[in-house]
């Protein structure tokens, strides 16, 4: 096995999926968890699929060190809602690809959108 160190990611991405139904549940959520987590930054919510996404999702970014809150935090308060959480280490394809940890129901991904590396994402 070649081993990898968890210092390589730099921080996480949680992408919080919804539709028309869900839509004020997920931003209730998502501003939830930017208000309870300093530090954790919220993003735009899309009321239609963007980049690799194939729902309506509103990106949450953390440190590294706040993956250790956030994660059983989300678990316990996203009420049906699927969450989809994927390391940041600069390699975008392969972080969303193999590397990803999913709260609820997997959704099919378009990683045809995604680059090998990433751009530098300011957590």
């Amino acid at each position: 096995m070649n081993e990898l160190n968890p210092a390589v990611i730099r921080g996480w991405h949680a992408h919080v999926y919804f539709d028309a139904q869900t839509l004020e549940q997920a931003r209730t959520l998502c501003e939830a968890a930017a208000a309870r987590f300093p530090g954790l930054k919220m993003g735009r919510v899309h009321e239609k699929p963007v980049g690799p996404h194939p729902d309506w999702s509103c990106q949450l970014a953390l440190r590294a060190e706040l993956f250790a809150a956030v994660l059983p935090w989300l678990a316990l308060n996203r009420q049906g809602l699927t969450v989809f959480v994927h390391p940041i280490t600069g390699e975008d394809l392969i972080d969303h690809r193999d590397r990803a940890i999913w709260l609820g129901s997997v959704r099919p991904l378009d990683l045809s959108v995604l680059p090998e590396t990433s751009v530098v994402y300011d957590l």
